[in-house]
């Protein structure tokens, strides 16, 4: 059994679509940070995409545990040409593609960008790597709110749409199990 403890980085304050670009979080409230770090097991292993924002956020949580390399499959979903763009925006542009990209997430992909399985088999590819690699461990995984949805989809066995309907807020703990038989899925969004 391997538990994972997927958190979502600190807050960018960024008012548009933020995928891959590598914009730092606000880490200033160290009373959280430090609750955070308190509510999560002092064994588990620390890992985080790639990305600042998740990189800084593992650091301000890690304390005395250990920490494994970065992971760049744990991005946030890479939205092409619409990064860092409004989705007002970018919705004048091209309604059809928008609408489409949020309401039925499946194959639909920003221009540039990636489709929602295409970032599933991403995650599920690194998540599988992460739980093969210590296998029986607790891991605090720190990235993003699309790569914490791929991992409640698959855990849940629901469709995009329905994963969708799940609010993941800024430093907020979803817990999943990876057991013997399958997934066990404990808190989600959960904020201490």
């Amino acid at each position: 059994m391997t538990r994972l403890h997927l958190i979502r980085h600190g807050p960018t304050h960024a008012k548009s679509m933020v995928g891959w670009s590598d914009l730092p979080a606000d880490l200033s409230d160290t009373g959280l940070l430090a609750r955070l770090s308190g509510h999560l097991p002092k064994d588990a292993l620390v890992v985080s995409s790639d990305l600042i924002r998740a990189a800084d956020t593992a650091s301000a949580i890690q304390g005395q545990r250990s920490r494994l390399p970065h992971r760049p499959g744990l991005r946030e979903i890479n939205f092409g040409t619409w990064e860092l763009r409004r989705y007002a925006e970018i919705e004048a542009e091209d309604p059809v593609l928008v609408r489409a990209y949020w309401e039925t997430p499946g194959d639909t992909s920003p221009p540039g960008g990636e489709s929602w399985h295409q970032v599933c088999d991403r995650v599920n590819a690194e998540i599988d790597a992460l739980i093969a690699a210590h296998r029986g461990s607790d891991l605090i995984v720190v990235g993003h709110f699309g790569m914490i949805l791929t991992q409640l989809q698959r855990a849940l066995a629901i469709t995009a749409e329905q994963v969708f309907s799940h609010r993941i807020d800024n430093l907020s703990v979803t817990e999943i199990t990876r057991m013997p038989d399958g997934w066990h899925v404990g808190r989600i969004n959960h904020l201490v």
